[in-house]
């Protein structure tokens, strides 16, 4: 398996999964958040996964900002490519950091 193979073959699906996974981190979180506000419980069976899907918006995140301030230097949107790269995540940054995509810009 060479890289192209993965970048033609596999790195859509991770795209893909990358972006299911983390809208529903937001919504799970989003849930959490309503129910502390409305004092209602939340099953506590649920408390490892909070703490997964934090840890992975958490890098996600950091991942964006870190787009963000590339982004400008290979004549990319800041703002476009830091919400592209929080959803699909190191993806996201494997290319904008690959030199292939930067010359051809």
């Amino acid at each position: 398996m060479n890289l192209k193979f993965i970048k033609k073959n596999i790195f859509p699906f991770v795209k893909v999964i990358s972006t299911v996974l983390i809208t529903s981190a937001i919504g799970l979180e989003s849930w959490n958040i309503y129910a502390v506000l409305t004092n209602s419980n939340v099953p506590s069976s649920l408390n490892p996964i909070f703490w997964i899907e934090r840890f992975a918006l958490t890098c996600h995140f950091i991942e964006g900002i870190i787009a963000a301030f590339y982004a400008p230097s290979i004549k990319k949107i800041p703002i476009q490519y830091a919400i592209y790269t929080f959803f699909v995540g190191t993806i996201g940054l494997l290319e904008l950091f690959d030199r292939d995509d930067a010359s051809t810009s």
